[in-house]
């Protein structure tokens, strides 16, 4: 009986130390659980784990990861209970950025994530909207960067940033209309690069008017009744004009071609008539015959005192003051009384102007020819 209730109680003791272990294993088990919240992409869930670091928390979770996924905290630090873990996936995003195509890789949500990754100046132009998030994206972002351009206008410059695709964009953006003529260095079409230089030409045409003159012709007309040698305006000549229009062409204001379009005669210009003289003139009368001064009864003394005086010439008229055969001046002729045959010594005969001179000597001797008559011995 004693036996038999000692085994008894030896074998509640091992029951109970049994029991204990399985408590005790018990709480230890439920002791080392941990909840854990993981966020992938910014959606939580609640993990219950044992696991003692990150890595082991995705790996016991069945979470796998991309090479390019970004996790907080790091892979190898410890976990406690109640940790956040985020996961950051990564995405692959088509972009074209001022016409060029790239692949960005990416860990962001929406397109500003993007911008902000590729630090995408603040005044580009976004095709999408920013808050845009990058699951619904069809279609590439599209960015179009602020570009300097300058363009040259009307005498001025406008310099610009602009995000315009175009140099047309460009235009409208900076208030430059376009005349139909107007001209561009470069293709309305063309794309805007950065430092882009756009040059206006204004080009303008007008229409012109202008007149010239016609000078008139001339043309003879024979008159037998006049005399050769003679004209005689007998219809006066009258200029004529015409009128000329071109189209003139201005490039700034300034004019680079004129094309004549069309000339149109407004008033005929009238011929001149002259007439020509073809009558023969006639033969002119012979002159009489002039007789020849001789010296007469001259003496051989008046004729040598003359020889020596003018060379013998009774009718010279040198231009000296001194006229005839013996150079009397007009005051001596005139006082002598040789005005009565002549006007003049020369004009008078030379037994006029002998009979003058034998009055001077009468009452001035031979005197009166000083130097041809002491020569002759006169005196």
């Amino acid at each position: 009986m004693q036996n038999a209730f000692k085994n008894r109680w030896v074998k509640i003791g091992a029951q109970a130390a049994v029991l204990t272990a399985l408590i005790l294993g018990l709480v230890t088990f439920v002791g080392g659980s941990k909840t854990v919240a993981v966020a992938i992409d910014g959606v939580n869930q609640s993990v219950s784990t044992r696991a003692a670091t990150v890595a082991d928390v995705l790996k016991d979770s069945q979470i796998e990861l991309n090479g390019l996924d970004v996790v907080s905290p790091a892979l190898d630090s410890a976990v406690a209970d109640g940790a956040s873990i985020e996961i950051k996936r990564n995405k692959t995003v088509q972009v074209n950025i001022d016409g060029v195509d790239r692949v960005v890789h990416t860990t962001g949500m929406t397109v500003a994530d993007v911008l902000t990754q590729l630090d995408v100046d603040s005044n580009a132009e976004i095709a999408q909207v920013a808050s845009l998030e990058l699951a619904t994206l069809s279609s590439p972002i599209d960015i179009s960067t602020p570009k300097a351009v300058t363009i040259q206008v009307d005498g001025d410059t406008k310099n610009l940033e602009t995000t315009a695709g175009t140099v047309s964009e460009v235009l409208t953006e900076a208030k430059v209309a376009l005349g139909k003529n107007d001209e561009l260095n470069v293709k309305p079409a063309a794309e805007v690069t950065d430092n882009l230089k756009v040059t206006v030409t204004r080009v303008e045409t007008k229409k012109v008017t202008e007149t010239e003159k016609i000078a008139h012709d001339s043309k003879s007309v024979k008159d037998a009744k006049a005399l050769v040698g003679t004209k005689k305006t007998v219809a006066k000549g009258v200029d004529g004009e015409r009128t000329l229009t071109y189209t003139v062409t201005l490039r700034n204001g300034k004019e680079t071609a004129k094309d004549l379009d069309s000339k149109t005669v407004t008033t005929e210009a009238i011929t001149e008539e002259v007439s020509v003289g073809t009558k023969p003139k006639p033969k002119p009368k012979p002159e009489p015959t002039k007789k020849t001064k001789t010296p007469g009864s001259v003496s051989s003394s008046w004729a040598a005192l003359a020889k020596c005086e003018s060379g013998g010439n009774w009718s010279i008229n040198s231009g000296n003051g001194y006229y005839g055969g013996l150079q009397f001046s007009a005051s001596s002729w005139r006082g002598a009384g040789g005005g009565k045959y002549a006007a003049l010594p020369h004009q008078a005969t030379p037994a006029e102007q002998v009979a003058t001179a034998e009055k001077l000597r009468k009452n001035g001797g031979w005197g009166h020819w000083p130097a041809c008559s002491r020569k002759l011995g006169l005196r």
